[in-house]
Protein backbone atom coordinates (compact mmCIF):
# COMPACT_ATOMS: atom_id res chain seq x y z
CA UNK A 1 0.00 0.00 0.00
CA UNK A 2 1.65 3.36 -0.90
CA UNK A 3 0.22 6.53 0.49
CA UNK A 4 0.54 10.43 -0.90
CA UNK A 5 0.30 13.49 -0.36
CA UNK A 6 -0.72 15.48 -3.06
CA UNK A 7 -1.28 19.45 -3.13
CA UNK A 8 -0.91 22.33 -5.57
CA UNK A 9 2.78 22.35 -5.45
CA UNK A 10 4.16 19.40 -3.97
CA UNK A 11 3.90 15.56 -4.27
CA UNK A 12 5.01 13.67 -1.64
CA UNK A 13 4.97 10.02 -0.57
CA UNK A 14 4.35 9.28 2.98
CA UNK A 15 5.28 6.51 5.32
CA UNK A 16 2.31 5.68 6.97
CA UNK A 17 -1.66 6.81 7.30
CA UNK A 18 -1.14 10.33 9.00
CA UNK A 19 -2.82 11.38 11.99
CA UNK A 20 -4.70 14.15 10.24
CA UNK A 21 -5.43 15.44 7.13
CA UNK A 22 -3.53 17.65 5.91
CA UNK A 23 -4.17 21.19 5.73
CA UNK A 24 -4.21 21.62 1.98
CA UNK A 25 -4.35 19.14 -0.68
CA UNK A 26 -5.65 15.60 -0.23
CA UNK A 27 -4.22 11.85 0.72
CA UNK A 28 -3.83 9.66 -1.93
CA UNK A 29 -4.13 5.56 -0.71
CA UNK A 30 -3.06 2.63 -3.81
CA UNK A 31 -3.74 -0.05 -2.72
CA UNK A 32 -3.49 -3.85 -4.57
CA UNK A 33 -6.47 -5.89 -3.99
CA UNK A 34 -4.73 -8.05 -1.45
CA UNK A 35 -3.34 -5.44 1.02
CA UNK A 36 -6.46 -3.83 0.96
CA UNK A 37 -8.24 -6.89 2.17
CA UNK A 38 -5.67 -7.36 5.07
CA UNK A 39 -5.55 -3.41 5.98
CA UNK A 40 -9.62 -2.63 5.67
CA UNK A 41 -9.65 -2.04 9.46
CA UNK A 42 -6.99 0.16 9.66
CA UNK A 43 -8.23 2.20 6.64
CA UNK A 44 -11.45 2.09 8.09
CA UNK A 45 -10.23 3.19 11.48
CA UNK A 46 -8.41 5.78 9.81
CA UNK A 47 -11.27 7.39 7.47
CA UNK A 48 -13.40 7.93 10.47
CA UNK A 49 -10.67 9.78 12.40
CA UNK A 50 -10.46 12.07 9.64
CA UNK A 51 -14.15 12.96 9.74
CA UNK A 52 -14.52 11.26 6.45
CA UNK A 53 -16.82 8.64 7.27
CA UNK A 54 -15.96 5.13 6.82
CA UNK A 55 -16.64 2.52 3.41
CA UNK A 56 -19.75 0.82 3.42
CA UNK A 57 -19.45 -2.62 3.48
CA UNK A 58 -21.53 -3.14 0.19
CA UNK A 59 -18.20 -1.21 -1.01
CA UNK A 60 -15.38 -3.01 0.36
CA UNK A 61 -16.93 -5.89 -0.88
CA UNK A 62 -17.07 -4.54 -4.29
CA UNK A 63 -14.12 -3.28 -4.12
CA UNK A 64 -12.65 -7.06 -3.46
CA UNK A 65 -14.72 -8.20 -5.97
CA UNK A 66 -12.92 -9.17 -9.03
CA UNK A 67 -15.65 -10.01 -11.10
CA UNK A 68 -17.64 -7.11 -10.80
CA UNK A 69 -18.92 -4.57 -14.10
CA UNK A 70 -17.77 -1.10 -14.27
CA UNK A 71 -20.37 0.96 -11.96
CA UNK A 72 -21.01 3.87 -10.03
CA UNK A 73 -22.48 4.80 -7.04
CA UNK A 74 -22.86 7.74 -4.37
CA UNK A 75 -23.80 8.73 -0.99
CA UNK A 76 -23.51 11.51 1.04
CA UNK A 77 -19.82 11.19 1.97
CA UNK A 78 -18.43 9.75 -0.84
CA UNK A 79 -18.28 9.06 -4.69
CA UNK A 80 -17.97 4.96 -5.20
CA UNK A 81 -16.50 3.28 -9.08
CA UNK A 82 -15.36 0.53 -10.04
CA UNK A 83 -14.03 0.71 -13.30
CA UNK A 84 -12.52 -2.10 -15.86
CA UNK A 85 -9.24 -1.86 -17.33
CA UNK A 86 -9.01 -2.60 -20.87
CA UNK A 87 -4.90 -4.44 -20.93
CA UNK A 88 -2.49 -6.83 -21.92
CA UNK A 89 -1.77 -9.32 -18.70
CA UNK A 90 1.03 -9.73 -17.55
CA UNK A 91 4.16 -11.96 -19.41
CA UNK A 92 2.19 -11.10 -22.69
CA UNK A 93 4.54 -8.58 -23.93
CA UNK A 94 6.28 -10.49 -26.32
CA UNK A 95 3.06 -10.25 -28.40
CA UNK A 96 2.97 -6.68 -28.84
CA UNK A 97 6.40 -6.80 -30.71
CA UNK A 98 6.37 -5.22 -34.35
CA UNK A 99 7.90 -9.02 -35.96
CA UNK A 100 5.68 -11.14 -33.79
CA UNK A 101 4.48 -13.60 -35.80
CA UNK A 102 0.87 -13.63 -37.18
CA UNK A 103 0.08 -17.29 -36.99
CA UNK A 104 -3.05 -18.45 -35.31
CA UNK A 105 -1.66 -20.02 -32.54
CA UNK A 106 -0.25 -16.45 -31.57
CA UNK A 107 -4.15 -14.91 -32.53
CA UNK A 108 -5.00 -17.52 -29.58
CA UNK A 109 -2.49 -16.35 -27.05
CA UNK A 110 -3.28 -13.16 -28.13
CA UNK A 111 -6.85 -13.39 -27.04
CA UNK A 112 -6.52 -15.07 -23.48
CA UNK A 113 -4.18 -12.51 -22.58
CA UNK A 114 -6.69 -9.80 -22.74
CA UNK A 115 -7.56 -8.29 -19.12
CA UNK A 116 -10.01 -6.52 -18.00
CA UNK A 117 -9.74 -6.78 -14.26
CA UNK A 118 -11.56 -3.82 -12.07
CA UNK A 119 -10.00 -0.92 -10.39
CA UNK A 120 -12.33 0.07 -7.58
CA UNK A 121 -12.34 4.12 -6.78
CA UNK A 122 -13.43 5.55 -3.05
CA UNK A 123 -13.38 9.26 -4.29
CA UNK A 124 -14.12 11.73 -0.31
CA UNK A 125 -13.69 15.13 -0.40
CA UNK A 126 -9.99 15.43 1.06
CA UNK A 127 -9.40 11.41 0.41
CA UNK A 128 -8.87 9.17 -2.70
CA UNK A 129 -8.09 5.55 -1.97
CA UNK A 130 -7.80 3.54 -5.45
CA UNK A 131 -7.89 -0.54 -4.92
CA UNK A 132 -5.44 -2.16 -8.36
CA UNK A 133 -5.05 -5.63 -9.41
CA UNK A 134 -1.77 -7.24 -7.89
CA UNK A 135 -0.29 -7.23 -11.90
CA UNK A 136 -1.76 -2.67 -12.36
CA UNK A 137 1.09 -0.57 -12.95
CA UNK A 138 -1.40 2.21 -13.48
CA UNK A 139 -0.80 3.17 -9.61
CA UNK A 140 3.37 3.34 -10.15
CA UNK A 141 2.56 4.93 -13.34
CA UNK A 142 1.05 7.71 -12.08
CA UNK A 143 3.13 8.00 -9.03
CA UNK A 144 6.26 8.24 -10.93
CA UNK A 145 4.37 10.89 -13.58
CA UNK A 146 3.24 13.07 -10.54
CA UNK A 147 6.52 12.98 -8.98
CA UNK A 148 8.15 14.36 -12.51
CA UNK A 149 4.79 16.97 -12.90
CA UNK A 150 6.26 18.30 -9.02
CA UNK A 151 9.44 18.02 -10.00
CA UNK A 152 9.52 20.19 -12.70
CA UNK A 153 10.76 17.28 -15.14
CA UNK A 154 8.01 17.78 -17.83
CA UNK A 155 8.04 20.25 -20.08
CA UNK A 156 6.78 23.52 -19.44
CA UNK A 157 3.09 23.40 -20.00
CA UNK A 158 2.52 20.39 -18.90
CA UNK A 159 -0.83 19.26 -16.79
CA UNK A 160 -0.38 20.30 -13.48
CA UNK A 161 -0.78 18.51 -10.43
CA UNK A 162 -4.46 17.22 -10.24
CA UNK A 163 -6.58 19.64 -7.47
CA UNK A 164 -8.73 17.15 -6.03
CA UNK A 165 -9.23 13.18 -5.66
CA UNK A 166 -12.02 13.51 -8.61
CA UNK A 167 -9.25 15.01 -10.58
CA UNK A 168 -6.97 12.43 -10.06
CA UNK A 169 -10.08 9.68 -10.68
CA UNK A 170 -10.76 10.68 -13.79
CA UNK A 171 -6.69 11.47 -15.13
CA UNK A 172 -6.47 7.45 -14.06
CA UNK A 173 -9.51 6.27 -15.78
CA UNK A 174 -9.02 8.43 -19.21
CA UNK A 175 -5.70 6.42 -18.88
CA UNK A 176 -7.23 3.14 -18.23
CA UNK A 177 -9.63 3.49 -21.55
CA UNK A 178 -6.35 4.81 -23.75
CA UNK A 179 -4.10 1.75 -23.02
CA UNK A 180 -6.71 0.41 -25.11
CA UNK A 181 -4.91 2.01 -27.76
CA UNK A 182 -1.85 -1.11 -27.27
CA UNK A 183 -4.75 -3.72 -27.41
CA UNK A 184 -5.99 -2.35 -30.46
CA UNK A 185 -2.61 -3.10 -32.29
CA UNK A 186 -2.95 -6.13 -30.74
CA UNK A 187 -6.31 -7.42 -31.55
CA UNK A 188 -6.41 -5.80 -35.10
CA UNK A 189 -2.93 -7.77 -36.11
CA UNK A 190 -3.78 -10.74 -35.29
CA UNK A 191 -7.43 -10.82 -36.15
CA UNK A 192 -5.85 -9.36 -39.56
CA UNK A 193 -4.36 -13.04 -39.80
CA UNK A 194 -7.30 -14.82 -38.97
CA UNK A 195 -9.30 -13.43 -41.75
CA UNK A 196 -6.59 -13.84 -44.29
CA UNK A 197 -6.40 -17.61 -42.78
CA UNK A 198 -10.01 -17.53 -43.96
CA UNK A 199 -10.43 -16.12 -47.06
CA UNK A 200 -7.01 -17.73 -48.50
CA UNK A 201 -8.61 -20.13 -51.61
CA UNK A 202 -5.43 -22.43 -51.06
CA UNK A 203 -6.27 -22.85 -46.82
CA UNK A 204 -8.38 -25.16 -45.68
CA UNK A 205 -9.31 -23.34 -42.30
CA UNK A 206 -11.16 -25.50 -39.83
CA UNK A 207 -9.92 -23.91 -36.38
CA UNK A 208 -13.74 -22.92 -35.84
CA UNK A 209 -13.39 -22.61 -32.18
CA UNK A 210 -10.75 -19.89 -32.34
CA UNK A 211 -12.47 -18.02 -34.59
CA UNK A 212 -15.43 -18.09 -32.15
CA UNK A 213 -13.13 -17.23 -28.88
CA UNK A 214 -12.22 -14.41 -31.31
CA UNK A 215 -16.12 -13.09 -31.59
CA UNK A 216 -16.62 -13.66 -27.87
CA UNK A 217 -13.62 -11.65 -26.66
CA UNK A 218 -15.17 -9.02 -28.67
CA UNK A 219 -18.30 -9.31 -27.50
CA UNK A 220 -16.56 -9.21 -23.74
CA UNK A 221 -14.88 -5.90 -24.81
CA UNK A 222 -18.05 -4.43 -25.54
CA UNK A 223 -20.00 -5.13 -22.96
CA UNK A 224 -17.01 -4.18 -20.71
CA UNK A 225 -16.47 -0.77 -22.58
CA UNK A 226 -20.63 -0.52 -22.72
CA UNK A 227 -20.30 -0.53 -18.84
CA UNK A 228 -17.57 2.11 -18.28
CA UNK A 229 -19.76 4.33 -20.75
CA UNK A 230 -22.45 3.67 -18.33
CA UNK A 231 -20.72 4.57 -15.15
CA UNK A 232 -19.28 7.90 -16.68
CA UNK A 233 -22.33 8.70 -17.58
CA UNK A 234 -23.57 8.21 -14.39
CA UNK A 235 -21.18 10.23 -12.47
CA UNK A 236 -21.12 13.40 -14.80
CA UNK A 237 -24.85 13.16 -13.86
CA UNK A 238 -23.82 13.61 -10.18
CA UNK A 239 -21.61 15.95 -10.72
CA UNK A 240 -24.15 18.23 -12.62
CA UNK A 241 -26.28 17.95 -9.55
CA UNK A 242 -23.26 19.07 -6.97
CA UNK A 243 -23.85 22.20 -5.33
CA UNK A 244 -22.81 25.25 -7.15
CA UNK A 245 -19.57 27.13 -6.15
CA UNK A 246 -19.54 30.58 -5.18
CA UNK A 247 -15.99 31.63 -5.71
CA UNK A 248 -14.28 31.64 -9.19
CA UNK A 249 -11.49 29.19 -8.50
CA UNK A 250 -13.83 26.62 -7.31
CA UNK A 251 -15.77 27.65 -10.31
CA UNK A 252 -12.79 26.88 -12.71
CA UNK A 253 -12.08 23.73 -10.65
CA UNK A 254 -15.61 22.10 -11.48
CA UNK A 255 -15.90 22.91 -14.85
CA UNK A 256 -12.40 21.28 -15.42
CA UNK A 257 -14.28 18.23 -13.84
CA UNK A 258 -16.91 18.39 -16.21
CA UNK A 259 -14.28 18.61 -18.91
CA UNK A 260 -12.46 16.01 -18.26
CA UNK A 261 -14.98 13.40 -17.56
CA UNK A 262 -16.89 14.49 -20.61
CA UNK A 263 -13.08 13.71 -22.15
CA UNK A 264 -13.35 9.76 -20.52
CA UNK A 265 -16.50 9.41 -21.93
CA UNK A 266 -15.35 10.33 -25.40
CA UNK A 267 -12.18 8.56 -25.38
CA UNK A 268 -14.50 5.40 -24.36
CA UNK A 269 -17.05 6.21 -27.57
CA UNK A 270 -13.98 5.70 -29.58
CA UNK A 271 -12.57 2.16 -27.56
CA UNK A 272 -16.57 1.36 -28.48
CA UNK A 273 -16.65 2.12 -31.79
CA UNK A 274 -13.37 0.62 -33.09
CA UNK A 275 -14.57 -2.79 -31.23
CA UNK A 276 -18.14 -2.78 -32.69
CA UNK A 277 -16.10 -2.28 -36.05
CA UNK A 278 -13.60 -4.98 -35.32
CA UNK A 279 -16.50 -7.36 -34.43
CA UNK A 280 -18.64 -6.59 -37.51
CA UNK A 281 -14.68 -6.97 -40.11
CA UNK A 282 -14.85 -10.41 -38.45
CA UNK A 283 -18.63 -11.13 -39.33
CA UNK A 284 -18.29 -9.93 -42.98
CA UNK A 285 -14.90 -11.89 -42.90
CA UNK A 286 -17.20 -15.50 -42.31
CA UNK A 287 -19.93 -14.25 -44.64
CA UNK A 288 -16.97 -13.44 -47.14
CA UNK A 289 -15.58 -16.89 -46.73
CA UNK A 290 -18.64 -18.69 -47.11
CA UNK A 291 -19.65 -16.50 -50.39
CA UNK A 292 -15.96 -17.44 -51.40
CA UNK A 293 -16.72 -21.36 -50.64
CA UNK A 294 -19.81 -21.49 -52.79
CA UNK A 295 -18.52 -20.19 -55.41
CA UNK A 296 -15.74 -22.04 -55.70
CA UNK A 297 -19.10 -24.84 -55.12
CA UNK A 298 -20.61 -23.42 -58.22
CA UNK A 299 -17.96 -23.16 -60.32
CA UNK A 300 -16.69 -27.09 -59.81
CA UNK A 301 -20.07 -27.94 -59.98
CA UNK A 302 -20.48 -25.76 -63.26
CA UNK A 303 -17.61 -27.53 -65.16
CA UNK A 304 -18.58 -30.97 -64.00
CA UNK A 305 -21.83 -29.95 -65.75
CA UNK A 306 -19.89 -29.14 -68.99
CA UNK A 307 -18.15 -32.30 -68.70
CA UNK A 308 -21.20 -34.24 -68.85
CA UNK A 309 -22.72 -32.63 -71.33
CA UNK A 310 -19.94 -32.84 -73.45
CA UNK A 311 -20.11 -36.51 -73.14
CA UNK A 312 -23.86 -37.32 -73.25
CA UNK A 313 -23.62 -37.25 -77.21
CA UNK A 314 -20.59 -39.17 -77.28
CA UNK A 315 -22.10 -41.55 -75.18
CA UNK A 316 -25.30 -41.50 -77.00
CA UNK A 317 -22.90 -41.96 -80.26
CA UNK A 318 -21.23 -45.31 -78.99
CA UNK A 319 -24.56 -46.48 -77.34
CA UNK A 320 -26.04 -46.20 -80.53
CA UNK A 321 -23.41 -48.53 -82.67
CA UNK A 322 -23.14 -50.86 -80.17
CA UNK A 323 -26.67 -52.45 -80.46
CA UNK A 324 -27.02 -55.82 -81.63
CA UNK A 325 -28.85 -54.92 -85.05
CA UNK A 326 -26.94 -56.44 -88.42
CA UNK A 327 -28.55 -53.70 -90.24
CA UNK A 328 -26.62 -50.88 -88.69
CA UNK A 329 -24.86 -48.70 -91.21
CA UNK A 330 -21.25 -48.85 -90.91
CA UNK A 331 -21.28 -52.03 -89.04
CA UNK A 332 -19.62 -54.38 -92.17
CA UNK A 333 -17.44 -51.21 -93.19
CA UNK A 334 -13.68 -51.05 -92.70
CA UNK A 335 -13.93 -47.16 -92.55
CA UNK A 336 -16.51 -47.24 -89.75
CA UNK A 337 -14.84 -47.02 -86.93
CA UNK A 338 -12.62 -44.17 -88.26
CA UNK A 339 -16.13 -42.32 -89.35
CA UNK A 340 -17.68 -43.18 -85.72
CA UNK A 341 -14.46 -41.14 -84.23
CA UNK A 342 -14.49 -38.60 -86.40
CA UNK A 343 -18.20 -37.79 -85.85
CA UNK A 344 -17.49 -37.87 -81.90
CA UNK A 345 -14.01 -35.89 -82.23
CA UNK A 346 -16.08 -33.30 -84.51
CA UNK A 347 -18.86 -33.30 -81.79
CA UNK A 348 -16.96 -33.24 -78.83
CA UNK A 349 -14.83 -29.88 -80.18
CA UNK A 350 -17.86 -28.26 -81.06
CA UNK A 351 -19.14 -28.18 -77.83
CA UNK A 352 -15.64 -27.11 -76.27
CA UNK A 353 -16.03 -24.66 -78.52
CA UNK A 354 -19.42 -23.71 -78.02
CA UNK A 355 -19.17 -23.61 -73.89
CA UNK A 356 -16.02 -21.98 -74.18
CA UNK A 357 -17.33 -19.21 -76.33
CA UNK A 358 -20.62 -18.72 -73.41
CA UNK A 359 -17.74 -19.08 -71.11
CA UNK A 360 -19.29 -21.90 -69.26
CA UNK A 361 -15.53 -23.33 -68.52
CA UNK A 362 -14.48 -20.06 -67.33
CA UNK A 363 -14.44 -18.53 -64.15
CA UNK A 364 -16.74 -15.29 -64.72
CA UNK A 365 -20.01 -16.32 -66.25
CA UNK A 366 -21.40 -14.26 -69.07
CA UNK A 367 -23.14 -11.21 -68.27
Amino acid sequence: MRIFHISADQFVELDELPATLPAAGFIWIGSARREFEVNVPRIQARLQAWNCGQLVDLHVSDLLNQALPSNFDSTSWYDFLVFRRLAIGAGSEALMADDALGTPAAARKALDSIDTSPVGFAVFDHVLLTVHPADCAVRDHFAQRLLQQASGGEARGASRLPASPADLMLRMANHMVDSYLALRRLLTRHLGTLQSELLDPKSRFADWKLLLAARNTLHMLEDTCEDQRSAIQEWIDVLDEWPSESEAVAQRERELLRLRSRDVLEHIERVLTHVRRLEHSAEVAVQMHFSALGHRTNDIMRTLTVLTAIFLPLNLITGFFGMNFDSLPLIHSATGIWAAIGVMAAVGVGLIAYFRRKRYLGTTLRK
